[in-house]
């Protein structure tokens, strides 16, 4: 069964646009496999929504087990053009995170979308945020001025908003070492709008490709401590991702038609024994998330096809059995009634 398309203009632009960005992400990915791995491409899979009624989307992900833990580049778009009792009329999203292998070698995610409401404005959600296992200082310098130059006079309410989204009060560290982040981005100008998302799509994951293009050509010397750091720092940003993540949790609580495909971002590997230590630092009933969570990890720590669907299952019966704790999750400078938008 195919997807159905959205009838809203404005709703097809963003997807042929997010898709294009898709497209030269894969590209130039396949080619880093090409040169420094398996030459394995990104493989493609369809999800549908309401069997694809209602939309969908495709995600590619990694199958060069050489320079990937793990990795996927997703496009979706889910809309309602035959309920307009829904606010939300139509959500089109690009949504990525890279894990690689090689600890030296930095993780990235990345989310570029447009939300169309039918009673308000639409509106733009920009975010990129790149993820060292091992600091490394001309990284996050070369990340940190592409920010600059692409998020230009949006700059500073970007770094500020990141800086704030990616805090992990329990630990007073943030995820990541370079944010950015605009909740609710629109001006008077849709087609300004519509070209700086572009924009900054393509120059961010240019700017990615070449730091670990550098990365990957340069620091090929692995040491035991470096693969500890790594799998301390997986089990962090699953931590952050399944306890904070406002984006995830939405997602997973709107339907459970892609609960693979949002669990995309975990590494395949963490440490269970110091995610169960930061149990104790949460607030309830956060620290029965983190139980619960653990609890569905195997003592090996592999985070699995099986276990990601088992996670998504144990998040959303959480966040049903305590609604209240979403007010609990990370934000920008204003937050989104994402999941209020999608019900009638």
């Amino acid at each position: 069964m195919a997807m159905n398309m959205t009838n809203s203009k404005e709703a097809q632009q963003a997807y042929k646009q997010l898709t294009a960005l898709q497209q030269r992400f894969v590209n130039k990915l396949d080619a880093l496999s090409e040169i420094f791995g398996e030459n394995k491409k990104f493989q493609e899979v369809i999800w549908l929504r309401d069997e694809g009624k209602h939309g969908g989307g495709s995600r590619f992900e990694a199958r060069d087990k050489q320079i990937f833990n793990t990795a996927s580049v997703n496009v979706s778009q889910v809309h309602y053009d035959d309920m307009p009792e829904k606010n939300l009329k139509s959500a089109t999203a690009i949504s990525t995170i890279i894990h690689p292998n090689n600890p030296h070698v930095p993780s990235v995610h990345i989310h570029i979308s447009l939300t169309e409401l039918r009673n308000a404005p639409s509106y733009w959600r920009i975010m990129a945020d790149l993820n060292p296992a091992v600091a490394n200082e001309e990284d996050k310098t070369a990340f940190d001025k592409a920010l600059q130059n692409l998020g230009g006079k949006n700059y500073t309410t970007g770094a500020e908003q990141g800086d704030k989204y990616f805090t992990i009060p329990a630990l007073q560290r943030t995820r990541g070492i370079s944010h950015f982040y605009l909740e609710n981005y629109k001006t008077d100008n849709k087609q300004a709008d519509v070209d700086f998302a572009k924009n900054f799509g393509e120059g961010i994951i240019d700017t990615y490709i070449n730091i670990i293009t550098n990365a990957l050509q340069t620091r090929t010397e692995i040491s035991k401590e470096a693969l500890q750091q790594q799998l301390d720092y997986h089990t962090l940003y699953l931590f952050q991702v399944l306890t904070l993540d406002r984006g995830t949790t939405s997602g997973l609580l709107i339907h459970d038609q892609n609960d693979i495909g949002i669990m995309g971002s975990l590494p395949l590997h963490v440490n269970k024994a110091l995610l169960l230590s930061w149990k104790n630092k949460m607030q309830k009933p956060q620290d029965e998330l983190v139980q619960n969570i653990a609890d569905t990890i195997a003592d090996n720590g592999v985070i699995d096809t099986l276990t990601k669907e088992k996670l998504a299952k144990t998040v959303r019966a959480h966040y049903k059995k305590y609604p209240q704790a979403l007010s609990m999750q990370a934000s920008g400078n204003t937050i989104p009634n994402t999941v209020g938008n999608h019900k009638n």
